[in-house]
């Protein structure tokens, strides 16, 4: 496939203009590789060791949903220069989808909702809200990741969820609007876990954000490159 043919088949599936305005200049094209796309990974994040995964693959596109470089630059240095060098050195282009590829129909957050088996599903501004399947203790099992909790959810059963730093008042207040009686997200703020009007529940970034990248992959027919963050609970 042509660069120009993959390109236009990423914005079917994510659509620039979904885009938040703070992804101006940071989604698309970031690197670019090969004209011709035949083998294709897809990732998380743009970290170096998934840039030197994609070159040992020998793909011709990495597909990640996290921009690879946040900050304008002026040169190419450090963490930049060990993402950069083995992707431009193996002729493979880089891609971002991220707020698209959020409020993108079979998305991360349909994605998550999938694998979390929420039914009778409402989508709100970025959350989705479902009746739940599966009890927490499924649910942490499932992410892969232990879930810290405000609130009391004993009786709930109607469950927002949104991947990411979602813990945004508007989409809380929203969620609560359609039904939801917990909200599930990632990077809890304090003040607004002592003033959610719902019972908040935080699971880490990579575990609500990676489950989308990896059905996007098995859809595709792509690779999918594992990268998850060393983390530890000191007791």
């Amino acid at each position: 496939m042509y660069i120009g043919e993959f390109i236009q088949k990423l914005e079917t599936i994510a659509p620039p203009v979904l885009a938040e305005e703070f992804d101006a200049g940071r989604i698309g094209l970031i690197l670019e590789g090969t004209a011709n796309i035949e083998t294709v990974a897809c990732a998380l994040d743009a970290t170096p060791h998934v840039a030197e995964m994609a070159a040992e693959l020998e793909v011709d596109a990495l597909v990640v949903h996290h921009p690879a470089f946040w900050a304008p630059m002026h040169g190419i240095c450090g963490r930049n220069a060990d993402v950069a060098r083995p992707l431009l050195a193996n002729n493979i282009n880089l891609y971002a989808m991220h707020t698209n590829f959020d409020h993108a129909d079979g998305g991360i957050n349909d994605a998550l909702a999938d694998l979390l088996g929420l039914t009778d599903r409402v989508k709100g501004s970025l959350e989705i809200i479902g009746t739940m399947t599966k009890p927490f203790s499924a649910i942490a099992e499932i992410l892969g990741c232990s879930l810290r909790v405000w609130g009391d959810i004993s009786e709930v059963t109607q469950l927002a969820v949104a991947g990411g730093s979602a813990f945004d008042w508007e989409l809380i207040e929203e969620a609560k609007d359609l039904g939801a009686e917990a909200y599930l997200a990632s990077e809890l703020k304090y003040n607004i876990a002592r003033e959610s009007p719902i019972p908040c529940i935080e699971a880490t970034h990579y575990a609500l954000e990676a489950p989308g990248m990896r059905a996007l992959a098995q859809r595709e027919g792509w690779i999918f490159i594992e990268d998850i963050p060393e983390t530890s609970i000191i007791p």
